[in-house]
């Protein structure tokens, strides 16, 4: 009897084919070559193109959160605080692939395509719920703390992923995050 896999390690593999060749050309046929199966194990665990690229988009924001989870120790005042804190650890080369991924999605949904348009909202919006919880300051402005480090910090990524990261990083110093 073969190996059988695991929607776990199916996921694994479709992430592996997304960041290797972005997630237009993510397909069950790619995902399957990648791992050396059949294109219909991978249909089995994810029914729909939509099914396996909002997972994938949904896994790669969990990842980025655990990433940053231990830099956020101590609480922060502000949407400036969150994003001083958070820019070095974002804007580190290692995460270079992962917001390709996410500004390929972001501008799908910027179209109202979806599935990209509901998981981008969805992961925009745990993003500033997940922020929430590391504002100390006044509970009624804590949500918008939130969406204006995330509206910083993905412009800055944006910014490099575009720009370069010395223009990035030039707008960083600017803001007072470096």
């Amino acid at each position: 009897m073969g190996h059988k896999h695991t929607k776990d390690e199916i996921l694994a593999g479709a992430m592996e084919a997304a960041l290797a060749d972005g997630l237009s050309r993510l397909t069950f046929g790619r995902v399957a070559k990648h791992l050396g199966i059949s294109d219909r194990v991978v249909v089995y665990y994810f029914p729909s193109k939509d099914d396996l690229i909002s997972e994938v988009l949904i896994v790669l924001g969990i990842n980025l959160q655990s990433a940053l989870a231990s830099a956020f120790e101590q609480g922060a005042t502000d949407h400036t605080d969150l994003a001083r804190t958070a820019w070095p650890i974002l804007s580190a080369p290692e995460h270079d692939a992962v917001f390709s991924l996410f500004f390929e999605a972001s501008g799908l949904a910027a179209t109202g395509r979806e599935p990209y348009h509901s998981v981008v909202k969805q992961l925009i919006d745990a993003w500033v719920e997940w922020l929430m919880g590391f504002l100390t300051g006044p509970t009624e402005t804590r949500q918008s703390e939130a969406e204006a480090a995330v509206a910083v910090i993905d412009g800055l990524l944006l910014l490099r992923k575009v720009g370069g990261s010395a223009a990035a990083d030039r707008a960083a110093a600017r803001l007072g995050l470096n």
